[in-house]
């Protein structure tokens, strides 16, 4: 067993590798969306779609990911994160239109996964008492670096230019990454073998053993539905507000609102997590966002819909925050990446391109009705939590 200094070495390096990705992942579509409409002459569609990519990217590879860190170690793949990361980053200055910011958005998605799950593992391999608290920082790292960096690409963006700020944060994302994964490893002695608190579990099943079990289809629909109605607020919060009377400046609010508690809200969620159970915290937020779904378009004022956005924030963050965890506790540690791999392809291929486009088509074939929209988004949000409560730990778990 490692030193307590070796620990938080650990942790503090693994936040910094996945701080970059996350940046750009969240801030760059919106930073640099009026500026690739007026250089390439693109309409709103075609720079929405960076957001399929980098979905598709992340997606496409993050199973493998789980495999890879087996076979070469977590910090050589979040070095070839940081790698693909932070190149195709400087080479964005170089674009001549929008394919090559498609280009762009997969490779950083596909980074993103190479950086993020070696990093999500090896801090629950770290901190096996305290798992869900390590693994909501960690997630906190990633989920809230848009919020801090936005401001400073703005800036640079303004201040200098297009090619300066693609090689400063591009260089800066390269530096961070290689240097962070030195220190992206598992420890000395193996701690996959200690089981969740209160279990005594053997090291882990095989992916193929999980797709077995009720309880990886629970957890895979659950991100179906939990994931498709929290990311929709990350489209519709804007649009919601312009429609209720607000002008831009004051319905972004509700947007920030959401996007605040989606970040510092992981930390706290994967902290009750350890106390009071991963499938009982993610079902009290699941439910609380489902039903501030269902009152949000019938509540009267600006405070009352942030106050919505920000609950059903926090259970958006809640769903990658404490996910990990509760697979950890039902698969074992041995072959995380690989099932945790499994079960993001329900985020990446169906719950990410499904939930924003649903919502988008009823409310163009509604005329705007937000009340079934929401009543929708806010069903799936109750049903998730349902799901949820039938994941159990390890040996209720199994077949």
């Amino acid at each position: 067993m490692q030193n307590g200094t070796d620990r938080i070495r650990v942790l503090i390096t693994c936040s910094l590798a996945v701080f970059w990705p996350g940046s750009f992942l969240f801030g760059f579509p919106g930073v640099l969306r009026q500026h690739w409409q007026q250089v390439f002459e693109a309409d709103a569609s075609a720079v929405g779609k960076t957001v399929f990519f980098i979905l598709a990217g992340a997606t496409c590879v993050m199973y493998f990911c789980g495999l890879w860190q087996e076979r070469y170690g977590p910090g050589r793949l979040a070095a070839i994160g940081s790698l693909l990361c932070g190149s195709s980053t400087i080479g964005l200055r170089w674009a001549a239109g929008m394919a090559e910011v498609n280009l762009w958005a997969f490779c950083v998605g596909a980074a993103s996964a190479f950086v993020y799950l070696p990093g999500l593992t090896v801090v629950q391999h770290w901190f096996p008492e305290r798992r869900g608290l390590v693994a909501g920082l960690f997630n906190m790292a990633f989920g809230l670096s848009a919020a801090i960096m936005s401001p400073v690409f703005t800036l640079f963006l303004s201040k200098w230019s297009y090619g300066i700020l693609t090689t400063a944060a591009g260089s800066a994302a390269l530096a961070t990454g290689l240097i962070a994964s030195r220190w992206i490893a598992f420890p000395t002695q193996s701690l996959s073998r200690q089981a969740p608190i209160g279990h005594e579990a053997p090291t882990g099943i095989q992916a193929g053993e999980a797709l077995k079990s009720r309880a990886f289809w629970c957890l895979w629909l659950t991100w179906v539905l939990a994931g498709a109605a929290g990311v929709s607020m990350l489209v519709l919060a804007t649009g919601f507000g312009l429609t209720r009377g607000m002008d831009l400046s004051s319905a972004v609010v509700l947007l920030t609102a959401f996007n605040l508690t989606n970040g510092c809200g992981r930390l706290i969620s994967g902290y009750f997590s350890d106390r009071f159970g991963r499938s009982r915290t993610m079902a009290i937020s699941f439910t609380a966002a489902g039903i501030a779904y269902l009152i949000m378009p019938h509540a009267a004022t600006p405070w009352g819909w942030a106050v919505m956005a920000a609950v059903i924030g926090f259970a958006f963050g809640t769903m990658f925050a404490v996910s990990g965890p509760l697979a950890g506790d039902c698969f074992g540690m041995a072959h995380f990446g690989a099932i945790f791999g499994l079960v993001f392809t329900a985020y990446g291929f169906v719950a990410g391109p499904i939930g924003p486009w649903l919502s988008g088509y009823l409310l163009d074939r509604t005329g705007g009705n937000y009340v079934l929209v929401f009543s929708l988004l806010g069903t799936m949000y109750l049903l998730a939590s349902g799901l949820i409560l039938l994941v159990r730990p390890w040996r209720e778990c199994r077949i």
